[in-house]
């Protein structure tokens, strides 16, 4: 098959942003347990011990890392996915109404591109090739 330069530039620049913009959220739970709670608490309307959320921290951290790496993509593609998907839709009121949440409420739609952009690079993890641990083995 030919390489395409272009996409595997686009996928590895989604692959590393989508990896930064995850990584201060997991990044929190870690060091700020409590902010984390007051976040399960509004959005997932469970409450958060705060061993729990460094713990959560720290795997999110690990499938972060991993998903960056470009290992076990179709695994840590998945993952994220499906974290940032749970993630966006538990601010589904606010998605309806952004007005209603104030100037804030707005922000919230950030989360539905970027979404998108986690959906398309799982469609075509196979073809996130640069710095890909996953490519690199299938070289060999």
């Amino acid at each position: 098959m030919q390489r395409d330069t272009k996409l595997e530039i686009s996928l590895l620049i989604m692959r590393l942003t989508f990896a930064a913009f995850i990584m201060v959220w997991a990044v929190d739970k870690v060091i700020d347990p409590a902010h984390a709670q007051k976040v399960f608490t509004t959005y997932y309307f469970t409450d958060l011990p705060a061993q729990t959320s460094v713990v959560l921290g720290v795997l999110q951290i690990a499938i972060i890392l991993a998903f960056a790496a470009g290992f076990l993509r179709f695994w840590t593609y998945g993952a994220m996915l499906i974290m940032h998907a749970v993630s966006t839709l538990s601010t589904f009121d606010k998605l309806v109404s952004p007005w209603e949440a104030g100037p804030r409420g707005l922000l919230f739609w950030a989360a539905v591109p970027t979404l998108g952009a986690i959906l398309a690079l799982f469609l075509l993890r196979d073809r996130d090739n640069l710095l890909s641990i996953d490519a690199a083995r299938s070289r060999k």
